[in-house]
């Protein structure tokens, strides 16, 4: 038995339920490798940078899997393994069970990465997709809260339980979809030409031919490299720093997840206001415009991280930490919207794994140094580091807001 419901409304529920489930998992995940499985400062970075290995190992087979047979079936094996991987973390509290997890539900997510927005992209077309994506983060947002009310509501007395429950709601996610996502956009390879890898090496060269043939869409991917350097450092340990640095309010009687809970509810909400001001005010066809608010975030982000490694006093620390989970949520659709723009179907799901691959690079170049720094001088000087990892990206962003401007020169005397 199959529904039929269109695919705008398949990629919002797709959205609202990860945006429900997932974050049950991640407001417990972070506590639950402190407290309960122990991991040292060096454990939580290459639990992480496991995560990240097998994303970069996966990433362009699995993309070029969506862009050769189909990106349905690409999308509904990803959230089945995803939340495979999110329930043995769950079960098996220990370091070795911890990182095969990761490698579980980073292949899973591998399937859905790049998948996703080419499905839509397809189905509905690129310049309506640039404006879902904005609009399905919106609405991402609320459903987080409730997902992190549930996380609260099931981890007073188990930490476990939200990581539990949440990897089977994703799990559902993928059984959901199998009776009710359309494909009728994708033309996949018919069968007499899907040899094997061959096909699957050619649909990875072009991939590549359609970077190199646009300067701006190099220069936005060593953007997001530097957006991966930055991240896994603070993603492992900002939760460590606050458990080990301050004494956090006593919330629900002494309930951790729920203090985290509130934390990022606060942040969600802020999320949802700051993204339906920009979807307002934003116009995602102009490359110059995301360009524009792309500089804003990138700076601020990397000074408000070396901000909360320094800060001593724990509300200042929560509401730099706030700041950067709005701008951070923010950055996502930017960037993706940037990388999506004027993409050929045939490679579309390629090329946006490949960007994913370069952020998975970038997190596994500096997840490693930055957690030996953790362990060999402190989590502060680790989180500063980080912080100034993304400093580069600032120069990058204004290079590709020039090339932006030269194109569109460069049109305009050619058109």
């Amino acid at each position: 038995m199959k529904f039929n419901f269109s695919a705008t409304k398949i990629y919002l529920f797709i959205e609202v339920a990860a945006s429900t489930f997932f974050p049950m998992i991640f407001v417990a995940s972070s506590l639950y490798q402190v407290t309960v499985a122990g991991l040292t400062p060096l454990q939580l970075v290459l639990v992480g940078t496991a995560l990240e290995v097998s994303a970069f190992i996966f990433e362009i087979p699995t993309g070029v899997v969506a862009d050769i047979y189909s990106r349905r079936l690409s999308i509904i094996i990803g959230y089945i393994l995803m939340g495979l991987g999110f329930m043995v973390e769950g079960f098996f509290p220990a370091f070795v069970p911890i990182l095969l997890a990761q490698v579980i539900w980073g292949l899973g997510y591998t399937f859905t990465s790049g998948a996703s927005q080419a499905w839509i992209s397809d189905e509905i077309g690129e310049d309506k997709a640039n404006k879902l994506f904005l609009r399905a983060t919106r609405f991402g947002q609320y459903a987080a809260l409730l997902g992190t009310g549930l996380a609260v509501l099931v981890g007073g007395e188990n930490v476990a339980m939200p990581i539990r429950l949440g990897g089977t709601g994703v799990f559902l996610i993928g059984v959901a979809l199998m009776l009710t996502m359309p494909e009728t956009g994708f033309k996949p390879t018919p069968k007499e030409d899907r040899d094997t890898w061959g096909q699957m090496a050619y649909t990875f060269r072009e991939g590549i031919k359609a970077v190199r043939a646009r300067p701006r869409l190099k220069t936005i991917l060593w953007i997001g490299l530097f957006y991966g350097l930055y991240s896994e450092g603070f993603d492992r340990l900002w939760v460590k720093h606050l458990i080990d640095n301050f004494e956090l309010p006593a919330l629900f009687m002494s309930n951790q997840v729920a203090f985290f809970g509130v934390v990022r509810a606060i942040g969600t909400v802020l999320t949802i206001i700051a993204m339906r001001s920009i979807e307002k005010r934003l116009d995602t066809s102009q490359p110059q415009a995301i360009g524009r608010a792309m500089l804003f975030v990138t700076g601020l982000i990397s000074v408000s991280l070396i901000g909360y490694a320094i800060s001593p006093l724990l509300i200042v620390t929560l509401g730099i930490f706030l700041l950067i989970m709005v701008l951070r949520r923010v950055a996502i659709p930017l960037y993706t919207s940037w990388v999506n723009q004027k993409l050929d179907s045939e490679t579309r799901a390629t090329v946006l794994s490949i960007s994913s691959q370069v952020d998975a690079v970038g997190q596994i170049a500096g997840g490693p140094g930055v957690g030996l720094i953790a362990k060999l001088v402190s989590v502060i000087a680790a989180l500063s580091t980080s912080g100034l990892l993304l400093t580069p990206a600032l120069f990058l962003v204004r290079r590709a807001n020039a090339q932006s401007q030269e194109q569109v020169e460069h049109d305009w005397n050619h058109s």
